[in-house]
């Protein structure tokens, strides 16, 4: 209920200061040669932003971005913590969802799901288009410094741990909710269990959570969890668990906690 609340103040807001129409977010486009389509994306600035100012911002890049799935959730869950004084004031990008299936998983050898979801498997395309398109266009046209978020759950929680693995600088900080880590036998897990100094040395910051799920998700976000520490300390990374909430209503607990997590210093 909280979180509604919060949501319903940052409309409110908006709406007094501009009474006859409500902005949100900017709308934009891109046409990506990479993944041969048009992508939208959905830009939250935050108040005082002037793109003839020097000022620059944060940006948090939140997958599943549309605004029907949960853009407006997260920007109003930011531009509260911005307003209560527990947060940078931050630009965030919402990525509109094409096929999050299509995008947000590898390639499996499970012949099940090959069946069950022929479009499968192209999450190395749309990693691309993160890397040589939709990150370029974000700060070429908007105000921004070299601080960047992840935020994904899900697939898009499973997207997110894979750039965390193979992309690792993409993203300065990483907010992974209740990943799909059962993905071709867990594979993707697996390939945690190696040791390395890269996340240390790069500074990245990893916050991870997971609700009252699936056995199997719960074990395997915990089993993640469990290999950054030896990768990571505290100050770096975190996990919570959420018992009271369930896949449908982790993100908001798990976003606010996280975002002031990774917002701190140490």
């Amino acid at each position: 209920m909280k979180f509604l609340l919060f949501v319903t103040f940052f409309i409110s807001t908006l709406s007094f200061s501009q009474q006859d129409s409500l902005f949100l977010a900017k709308i934009e486009r891109i046409q990506s040669k990479v993944l041969n389509e048009e992508r939208i994306l959905n830009v939250y600035v935050p108040e005082g932003y002037h793109p003839d100012s020097a000022k620059t911002y944060p940006v948090i890049y939140v997958l599943d971005g549309s605004s029907n799935e949960d853009f407006i959730h997260m920007t109003g869950i930011v531009q509260f913590l911005v307003m209560s004084q527990q947060m940078t004031p931050s630009i965030v990008v919402g990525i509109a969802n094409v096929d999050r299936k299509r995008d947000f998983t590898y390639p499996t050898t499970i012949e099940k799901d090959k069946q069950d979801f022929p479009t499968t498997g192209h999450s190395e395309e749309f990693i691309r288009f993160l890397e040589t398109e939709c990150i370029p266009f974000v700060q070429t046209y908007y105000k921004t410094n070299d601080h960047r978020t992840l935020t994904g759950q899900s697939l898009g929680g499973l997207l997110a741990s894979e750039i965390l693995l193979k992309k690792t600088a993409l993203f300065n900080k990483y907010l992974i909710v209740s990943p799909s880590f059962w993905w071709n036998n867990q594979s993707l897990l697996n390939q945690f269990k190696e040791k390395s100094n890269r996340y240390k040395e790069l500074g990245t910051k990893v916050f991870i959570a997971v609700g009252k799920e699936h056995p199997m998700m719960v074990k395997d976000t915990k089993t993640f969890a469990k290999y950054l520490s030896y990768q990571l300390d505290e100050t770096k990374r975190n996990f919570m668990e959420f018992k009271k909430e369930d896949h449908a209503t982790i993100l908001h607990a798990a976003a606010f906690e996280g975002l002031k997590w990774l917002e701190k210093e140490k």
